[in-house]
């Protein structure tokens, strides 16, 4: 979902329309692949819960590429640190 929702910032002189169409078809095959993909882990025992926070921190993980090689947007220590509190937490809702 990130290049859907935030590939068209670096295409600005791209009408809106065409940028939402374009945005929608990306996000239509991501969907095709991840409604299965949550199926299978929730059928293999994962909770919903534990999918959600599986798909933010993947989420966060490739958006941090995402924004420093494609969007050319600086890394702070500061993001670092707050991705290492929800590591923290993903391992604390996994923890038995």
């Amino acid at each position: 979902m990130t290049i859907a929702w935030y590939g068209h910032l670096r295409h600005q002189n791209i009408p809106l329309w065409k940028a939402i169409l374009v945005s929608w078809l990306i996000a239509f095959v991501e969907y095709c692949l991840m409604i299965p993909g949550n199926r299978i882990g929730y059928q293999s025992g994962l909770s919903a819960f534990q999918l959600k926070m599986i798909q933010e921190v993947l989420t966060l993980v490739v958006f941090g590429f995402f924004a420093v090689f494609y969007l050319q947007e600086p890394f702070h220590w500061k993001y670092l640190v707050s991705f290492a509190f929800l590591l923290g937490s993903v391992y604390f809702m996994f923890w038995k």
